[in-house]
């Protein structure tokens, strides 16, 4: 159980922080690509996180729950992220 699991080795970030901190630079869509890139990742690393502890033989269901959350909202961040990166169209 001593095993540090690759999600734990990133943060997640806190999206009102984050868009002060976008707004305060002036990040512009390769600062938002980049962006968008690292939480692909993180969500990539999150479901190996969820297989792995799914494999085990002792199944820890809260630990399970958790990673799910996390990887919900990175989901809604990286769509977010999305539509920023995609400008709007009238039609």
């Amino acid at each position: 159980m001593g095993q540090t699991h690759i999600w734990a080795k990133r943060p997640f970030f806190n999206d009102d922080l984050f868009a002060a901190v976008c707004l305060e630079r002036g990040m512009n869509d390769d600062g938002y690509q980049q962006q968008l890139e690292q939480l692909k990742i993180e969500h990539r690393d999150l479901d190996d996180s969820i297989r792995a502890l799914s494999a085990q033989t002792l199944i820890d269901q809260l630990q399970i729950a958790r990673l799910k959350k996390k990887k919900l909202t990175l989901k809604d961040r990286i769509m977010r992220l999305e539509d920023q990166l995609v400008p709007d169209i009238i039609a």
